[in-house]
């Protein structure tokens, strides 16, 4: 990936984390980007202390106009974009307020939705490039106590098969990567009980690794992923069929 720039949201902590490290030890440079700026300086520090190259950027998904100051200032640069920045509020949805229904989506989703269209013109003018979006399992197949999280998750399906579609002509990839449980410090702050539950309905009873679905995204945004496009990874130890 010498010669690519991408630029991972959510990066703090967990799975954009790990997506950025892995995608600049293949070479990239990488702009990663949050609200969280002190764990960003922190990444930047360590991807730079390995050899590789990264850059951080304060960024809230949420806000369009961080978004397109995002993309003044580095969207000529981006060849890769990871849509990775995402949150929780689980309830049940006849107690669920507005107020959560609407902070997921516009993180997840709308959020999702924004970066790739400041970046996406970028991409189309260079005819190379790779959007990749971390959905979830949940999305796929729906959970109780997260329609709002699973909505989100489903609609960035939606969104991916959209915009590869649109995309195709510019040589521009859009896929998506669907993790099922991963042993993350959320996962990890569970009781045992509650591990073994999750872990009987995964046939092969263990939890991904964020290294695992790194390694997904970092295929996706290779030159060796440029035959694929519209598809959506599921990787969660077969726990959806």
């Amino acid at each position: 990936m010498r010669g690519r720039t991408a630029l991972v949201t959510g990066a703090s902590q967990g799975i954009g984390r790990a997506c950025a490290k892995a995608l600049a030890a293949r070479g990239a440079v990488v702009i990663v980007g949050a609200r969280q700026t002190e764990k960003l300086a922190t990444l930047v520090d360590e991807i730079r202390d390995d050899g590789g190259g990264a850059e951080a950027v304060e960024l809230d998904v949420q806000d369009q106009s961080s978004v397109g100051a995002m993309a003044r200032t580095h969207g000529k640069a981006v060849d890769i974009l990871v849509n990775n920045a995402g949150i929780a509020r689980d309830g049940l949805a006849m107690r669920m307020r507005d107020g959560d229904w609407q902070s997921v989506v516009d993180t997840n989703l709308t959020g999702s939705f924004r970066c790739a269209r400041a970046l996406m013109r970028f991409m189309a003018r260079k005819r190379w490039g790779r959007i990749i979006n971390v959905s979830s399992v949940v999305g796929l197949s729906g959970n109780a106590g997260q329609a709002n999280y699973a909505a989100s998750k489903a609609g960035l399906v939606g969104l991916t098969k959209s915009l590869a579609l649109e995309l195709s002509g510019r040589n521009v990839t859009v896929n998506a990567v669907a993790p099922g449980f991963v042993d993350t410090a959320m996962t990890q702050a569970l009781g045992d009980k509650a591990r073994q539950k999750i872990l009987a309905q995964v046939p092969l009873r263990r939890m991904g690794t964020l290294d695992e679905i790194a390694a997904a995204v970092c295929y996706l945004a290779s030159e060796e992923a440029g035959y694929v496009t519209g598809h959506v990874l599921n990787i969660s130890g077969g726990l959806y069929m």
